[in-house]
């Protein structure tokens, strides 16, 4: 007795099969990489606007904290605007060794996946 073999299909189609799969798979894994780039954006978002809206309301606290120290609205305010300003004129004298890192940290995030 002899197994019926079943005919090969033809190497073309075979190929085309394949190329078929491959593209598919490919299509997957874009996919995949997208939506893991996208959640850990849309992560990233919202903590920092948590942490924005921290720093603002702990901002508004040391006003009003340092106003009734020293008695003065404009007072309370003005310290912490200079403080900022400081910080700010820091950040900007430091802004070459700044920058560097930060897009380091934002393209380990792309090429993460």
């Amino acid at each position: 007795m002899e197994a019926k073999k079943e005919p090969q299909p033809p190497l073309i189609d075979q190929l085309r099969e394949y190329a078929e799969l491959r593209f598919k798979l490919e299509k997957y894994k874009a996919i995949d990489s997208g939506s893991t780039i996208l959640s850990g954006i849309l992560a990233d978002v919202v903590v920092i606007v948590s942490m924005v809206l921290a720093f603002i309301f702990a901002s508004f606290t040391l006003a009003f904290y340092l106003a009734e120290k020293l008695e003065s609205y404009s007072g309370g305010f003005g310290c912490v605007a200079l403080l900022y300003l400081v910080i700010a004129i820091i950040i900007k004298v430091n802004k070459k060794g700044l920058e560097k890192p930060i897009a380091d940290v934002f393209v380990r995030k792309i090429f993460k996946s």
